[in-house]
């Protein structure tokens, strides 16, 4: 294949948006939350876990602990057996608490809205970080998961496996007002369409645009 130069890569990238709006017009995180707080939290338990499992563990651990200053009170250890059904929960437990702990001590016991304080608090990654400044205060930002990474990879819009530089790959090429709708989108269509092993290429709508399609 040959090189594709930015102003192609733009133009096709335009058609895959088009593409992902028609599919996805409503777009969104799956993350059940009420507040900053809550997705912020939420988000930390999202790592390396499903969704549908820290939605079905947050409710009681929000009704525990409402708000950052009741989370900061805990300990790890009590924490534990609400989230003991998620991934890595001995590990979140302590982030949780300890970003909570910082939230308190220097923000009021509120989410900083600031993207590097954001990225201060413990267990908050960049992804993490773009997931809540997005979601929670309008911030345009590119999350990347595995599904935005392999299908960014796929669309061959990057070649990296770094979240990081996958992230800065795709921001050259969508626009800043639609990077919020298209992490979100991406990740819907990793889940329904693209997926890991035998992506459904037969009936994926963006096919015609996508590189990697019949070959993925």
């Amino acid at each position: 294949m040959p090189r594709e130069s930015l102003r192609d890569k733009r133009a096709r990238a335009e058609r895959i948006l088009h593409g992902l709006t028609e599919l996805y017009p409503d777009a969104a995180t799956e993350l059940s939350f009420g507040s900053p707080y809550e997705l912020l939290i939420a988000t930390i338990l999202s790592a390396q876990a499903t969704d549908v499992s820290v939605n079905a563990a947050t409710p009681a651990l929000f009704d525990k602990y409402p708000d950052a200053f009741a989370l900061a009170a805990a300990a790890p250890e009590e924490v534990e057996p609400y989230i003991k059904t998620i991934g890595l929960f001995r590990n979140k437990a302590k982030n949780v608490v300890a970003a909570s702990k910082r939230m308190v001590e220097l923000h009021d016991g509120l989410v900083p809205e600031d993207f590097g304080e954001l990225l201060a608090l413990p267990g908050v990654g960049r992804k993490t970080a773009n997931v809540v400044a997005s979601n929670a205060f309008g911030r345009p930002g590119i999350a990347v998961d595995t599904h935005v990474g392999r299908l960014a990879r796929r669309l061959r819009f990057s070649r990296h496996d770094d979240p990081n530089k996958v992230e800065q790959d795709l921001m050259k090429v969508f626009p800043e007002d639609r990077w919020i709708f298209l992490h979100h989108a991406l990740i819907l269509h990793g889940r329904r369409v693209c997926h890991a092993r035998g992506p459904n290429c037969e009936s994926c709508t963006l096919a015609a645009d996508c590189p990697s399609a019949g070959r993925a």
